[in-house]
């Protein structure tokens, strides 16, 4: 469901009854007569309309995180919301950007729209940039020759499932933080699909090694062994961004994960 489409056109059609009302009709009414129902139940939720469909398509907009990819950052329930102008202002269900501004960062969490299916919309971590050499093999990132910092934290327990999981701390640029990485799984990957520029990509029997095209980013989720992201489905090209994560507001199970995202 295109929620920007439905919210534009509610905006529009509720616009337009109240410019009507106010330029036309209210003219024609006597001043004790009632509003009809149109107005009553249209034109008036146009103020509120308006301001929801601009704070959504310019300042902030929430999102669900659906899936456990980025355990331990973020888990699923978790209520987000994400900066919608930090990599530029972009028209509204067009999603074109028409003011350039800043630019993804190594570190950066994204949530952008999933160049296999845009009308789905996925949340990854920015690992690496325009024109980097990304390789992950056995299980460690190495981005233009250099491996990226990790060390050993403690083990991550999955309440659900009451599973253990080794969690290190990497550190990508400034940026800390921790991810998960399960001594039994594989490292080579077993289902790359076939996108767009897969040339850029070489795969093994020890995992993925990628040059990132100009006007694209290599996406990774925390939950290494547990994520479908820019080594099985390729690059997010710029157009694709939405905005960058940088708070959770809510998460009905826990509480306490309120304002605790990095």
């Amino acid at each position: 469901m295109n929620f920007a489409l439905i919210l534009f056109v509610l905006t529009i059609a509720t616009g337009t009854l109240w410019l009507l009302d106010y330029f036309v009709f209210r003219k024609k009414r006597a001043a004790d007569a009632r509003e009809p129902w149109w107005v009553e139940y249209g034109a008036s939720f146009f103020p509120v309309i308006l301001i929801v469909f601009f704070l959504r398509s310019f300042l902030v907009e929430p999102f669900k995180i659906p899936s456990g990819s980025m355990i331990p950052t973020l888990l699923a329930g978790d209520f987000i919301l994400v900066n919608k102008y930090t990599y530029g202002i972009r028209l509204p269900v067009l999603n074109k950007k028409i003011v350039e501004m800043n630019s993804p960062q190594r570190g950066d969490v994204v949530v952008f729209r999933y160049p296999v299916d845009p009308s789905l919309d996925y949340i990854k971590r920015i690992v690496g940039l325009p024109g980097d050499k990304v390789a992950y093999q056995n299980k460690r990132l190495t981005i233009n020759g250099q491996p990226v910092p990790v060390k050993r934290s403690d083990d991550y327990l999955d309440k659900e499932r009451f599973f253990y999981t080794p969690r290190y701390i990497e550190q990508l640029g400034d940026l800390s933080h921790d991810i998960l990485i399960e001594d039994g799984a594989p490292s080579f990957i077993s289902h790359a699909l076939s996108f767009p520029l897969r040339d850029k990509c070489i795969y093994n029997s020890e995992g993925v090694t990628c040059e990132v095209p100009q006007g694209h980013y290599f996406a990774m989720g925390d939950n290494r062994d547990n994520s479908q992201d820019s080594r099985v489905w390729g690059f997010v090209p710029d157009e694709n961004l939405v905005g960058k994560a940088f708070f959770i507001w809510f998460n009905f199970g826990d509480l306490k994960r309120i304002g605790s995202f990095k």
